[in-house]
């Protein structure tokens, strides 16, 4: 429903609490006042943009969670959670600092250090007070406010009335309003790079690779299920796209079951081609099942808009809100832009997953990956640097495609 078939269901106790939040004159007793009013001063988009502008960032990643998700009612239990998971940045820099300090902090004698805990304890005392007073924002006053703006309903009936929406029309100016907001902070470079990588249907074609190779070669595994150095080297070399192997000692886990031995592309695709069921670990080693033997023989690349659904279901465990992300690289990366404004622009909305932080995130795990998909180019710049664009290919997957909103978890 939009806006103001939600006004319509609301009760006028809610009603009044949006009027007030945007300052509208009007008859507070008369429920069709009160709507009237509300979507004249909402619909105008100085109102809307000045809201925008004045969110805070944890609150952009929130509503960015709701604009992208497939389901379009939730829970106020989900509400909570999500309102919740967009507040990382600050557990970050607050690990940061402490690491940071550490590291630089000047030792201290036995005496000072004892000075410095009785000032903190007398602080802390004289402290409490204040904080009592000024207590932190909580989830349900983040939702409270939500609905204060009218950017949240309650159901009307039914069970429905346990459960949350966001007008669809809201959502539709909320896409457009960031848009705007991120475009601006990107620089495009306006001309062609000299030279750009475009990896358009090879991963498709390395699908059916791996099947023939696997088909044609015993392949031993080792007690922890991978295959030998030796035949991912040579299966390396059949594929389009080369890959160093991962280094000794990195950390490689949450991005599919076999990320910790294979390099990142022959991981989705090894992952894919064992999620749909074409093969097999056993005891003797890696083999192909009936309904890899019949896909082998058909010996053609595999769809991209399959091998992107299932990395954005397999990568949704580590990078919650992967759809908005991919959503907006698609937006930002309408012409060449340059990649380090796209990576400080989309930065502050990428959750740090362990050791992966937002910059790897966003290099490794999103554009290159996207990249490898054939989804987006990436190009040198004389002036620029490393820049960035979509392929035709890629705006049509991005835009079109609907998946299940289900993250995909391999069972090892």
């Amino acid at each position: 429903m939009n806006l103001a078939d939600m006004l319509s269901y609301a009760d006028i106790g809610q009603l009044s609490r949006i009027a007030t939040t945007y300052q509208c004159e009007c008859n507070g007793n008369s429920k069709n006042d009160l709507i009237q009013s509300i979507l004249s001063t909402v619909n105008r988009r100085d109102v809307f943009e000045a809201q925008i502008g004045a969110m805070k960032l944890e609150d952009l990643r929130f509503i960015n969670s709701l604009l992208f998700d497939a389901r379009d009612a939730f829970s106020l239990e989900e509400l909570i959670a999500r309102v919740q998971q967009s507040r990382f940045a600050s557990t970050a820099e607050e690990a940061n600092r402490s690491v940071d300090g550490g590291s630089e902090e000047a030792p201290v004698t036995k005496k000072a250090a004892a000075a410095k805990t009785k000032a903190a304890k007398l602080s802390n005392k004289r402290g409490t007070s204040k904080e009592k007073q000024v207590p932190e924002d909580g989830p349900r006053d983040t939702i409270s406010r939500f609905k204060q703006y009218g950017w949240l309903f309650n159901g009307y009936a039914g069970p429905n009335r346990y459960l949350f929406q966001v007008p669809a029309d809201l959502k539709e100016r909320f896409k457009e309003t960031m848009e705007r907001r991120l475009v601006s902070q990107v620089v495009y470079t306006g001309d062609e790079p000299h030279a750009y990588r475009d990896e358009q249907m090879l991963m498709g074609e390395d699908v059916a690779q791996l099947l023939n190779y696997v088909h044609l070669n015993e392949i031993p595994l080792t007690s922890e299920g991978f295959m030998y150095k030796r035949n991912v080297l040579q299966l390396l070399e059949l594929f389009g796209v080369k890959e160093q192997l991962p280094g000794k000692g990195e950390w490689r886990f949450g991005y599919g079951r076999r990320m910790k031995e294979y390099p990142n592309r022959l991981s989705l695709i090894y992952d894919y081609c064992f999620y749909k069921g074409w093969i097999t670990e056993t005891s003797t080693g890696l083999e192909l099942t009936a309904a890899g033997k019949e896909r082998q023989a058909l010996r053609i690349p595999e769809a991209t808009d399959k091998l992107y659904q299932f990395w954005l279901r397999l990568y949704k465990g580590p990078i919650p809100n992967i759809r908005a992300i991919v959503h907006w690289i698609d937006k930002l990366g309408r012409s060449w832009v340059s990649a380090d404004t796209m990576h400080s622009t989309l930065k502050p909305y990428v959750k740090p997953f362990y050791y992966d932080q937002p910059e790897t995130i966003l290099e490794q795990r999103l554009i290159s990956m996207l990249m490898h998909l054939g989804l987006l180019r990436i190009g040198d710049h004389h002036e620029h640097g490393q820049v960035i664009r979509m392929t035709p290919l890629g705006r049509t997957i991005v835009a079109g495609l609907s998946i299940d909103d289900e993250a995909i978890i391999l069972n090892s």
